[in-house]
């Protein structure tokens, strides 16, 4: 096996297993050894040096070495990304896996928006996204970190269940009772205007700049360029 993938796989296994690692198992004992602040910056500390990590062992293995999914492939993964699109853009209003002050008093609330779809649509979106790249069929460096990060995305969003029903108790078990983890299609286009649209704007936008950065036109852009 060329010795870059070698890199790239240890690099996502870092990544994805530090993350793991210290969401949960390490959570407690660092909180207490460091503290909440410490731990916090540990956390980032660690988080970014592990992505850095990927970032350079993916340029430095080789590229489109994979003989791609064709026509099939690209709009499959033009379709798939849009929902995911959707889904993150509205991960943001109301959701109370985020550490705010109004997580319990949301989590005891009715699911609207995009949690009509699921209540993991940040980690549903990214799994899509994982998903889109993996089908394109591209190069080994792409299905490595996508399905590295598709693993990270919706095996943690399981453990983000068990570790908020310890964290918030009751009012999680409400959320839980009331959303659902697997997406629910048929509520997509009831998330509402804001969503959709941002949504919309952030899928265009993503593939419009997938030009830019990776060098390749994607989305429909791919064929209007």
């Amino acid at each position: 096996m060329d010795g870059a993938i070698i890199t790239l796989i240890a690099a996502n296994v870092a990544f994805v297993g530090t993350h793991f690692a210290m969401s949960h198992p390490l959570r407690a004992p660092m909180v207490k050894a460091l503290g909440a602040g410490g731990f916090q910056a540990a956390y980032t500390v660690v988080s970014f040096a592990a992505l850095a990590w990927v970032y350079f062992a993916f340029i430095a293995a080789p590229p489109a070495d994979l003989p791609g999914s064709g026509d099939i492939g690209w709009i499959a993964a033009t379709i798939i990304t849009l929902p995911a699109m959707i889904l993150l853009a509205g991960s943001f209003m109301g959701n109370p896996a985020l550490p705010t002050p109004m997580a319990e008093a949301q989590a005891r609330a009715e699911p609207k928006g995009v949690f009509k779809v699921t209540r993991h649509p940040m980690m549903w979106a990214i799994g899509l996204w994982a998903a889109s790249h993996i089908i394109l069929f591209w190069s080994t460096r792409t299905l490595l970190t996508a399905l590295a990060m598709g693993i990270l995305a919706l095996v943690g969003a399981k453990f983000q269940d068990a570790k908020k029903e310890v964290l918030m108790g009751a009012a999680w078990a409400e959320w839980e009772s009331k959303t659902s983890y697997w997406p629910r299609w048929g509520a997509l286009l009831s998330v509402g205007a804001v969503p959709l649209i941002a949504g919309t704007v952030l899928w265009l936008a993503g593939s419009y700049i997938h030009l830019w950065r990776a060098g390749i036109p994607a989305g429909v852009f791919k064929w209007l360029a």
